[in-house]
């Protein structure tokens, strides 16, 4: 009976939920349970939410094909024009610190090739996401409308976040930054949170916790050390 629901449980998640509701084949499911399993929990990711929109979320989508092999390993890997996709363990962990839930509105700052947005959405979010390069955001929203994640793309400058759509609940940030910028931390909305790594590009990076509250004191706390690619400024 045992091996029997186990067989079931694994035909299930071969056959990978896509965001609206459809059901196609996906061989690659048990490379992503590894993933998940191997680099996150195992590494003390628990938000639920975050976990099961790791376990969704076909990272080999967003990667070039040249390196779609490579795509469940926990590392970060290129997609052109000095960008990176984060690795797998950090796209969780910025993910659980704002604890996505269904309805929250959050803008990601630094679309990439449009993983992590796809993460956020798959955990119920409402993203807004913006990127400096205009050939990534375009690439982006093509592919995650593709995919069927709702994520909301825009060629911007993310040091001035996006005015018109302000407040957000949470913001996500992955391109280091010298410092907070201050519009982010306006846009944020009373009682929300903001991940962002601060740091130099060729010194020490930390990822930082901003929390403003109720009455809009900010609060910030080092979380840990890493490595990003660094946040600029000027569309390009």
């Amino acid at each position: 009976m045992r091996s029997l629901f186990a067989v079931f449980v694994l035909g299930s998640l071969a056959l990978a939920g896509a965001p609206d509701g459809g059901r196609v084949a996906d061989p690659r499911a048990s490379e992503r349970l590894e993933m998940v399993q191997r680099h996150l929990v195992s590494e003390g990711i628990r938000d639920p939410p975050t976990l099961e929109a790791m376990r969704s979320v076909p990272r080999h989508e967003f990667v070039p094909p040249s390196l779609a092999s490579a795509a469940y390993q926990n590392r970060p890997l290129p997609i052109g024009l000095g960008q990176t996709i984060s690795q797998p363990y950090i796209v969780a962990y910025q993910t659980e610190v704002i604890r996505p839930r269904p309805g929250m509105k959050v803008l990601e700052v630094g679309t990439g090739s449009g993983y992590q947005a796809a993460v956020l959405s798959a955990a119920g979010a409402r993203v807004y996401t913006m990127e400096i390069f205009a050939e990534l955001a375009t690439s982006a929203r093509a592919r995650l409308e593709r995919l069927g994640y709702r994520a909301t793309v825009r060629h911007g400058d993310g040091n001035l976040g996006w005015p018109e759509e302000a407040h957000f609940d949470a913001i996500v940030v992955t391109a280091a930054s010298s410092h907070i910028p201050p519009a982010l931390v306006e846009q944020l909305r009373p009682g929300g949170r903001m991940v962002i790594p601060v740091g130099s590009m060729y010194g020490a990076q930390n990822l930082l916790q901003v929390e403003k509250d109720a009455d809009g004191v900010v609060r910030t706390r080092i979380l840990l050390p890493v490595a990003f690619v660094p946040m600029l400024s000027g569309l390009r």
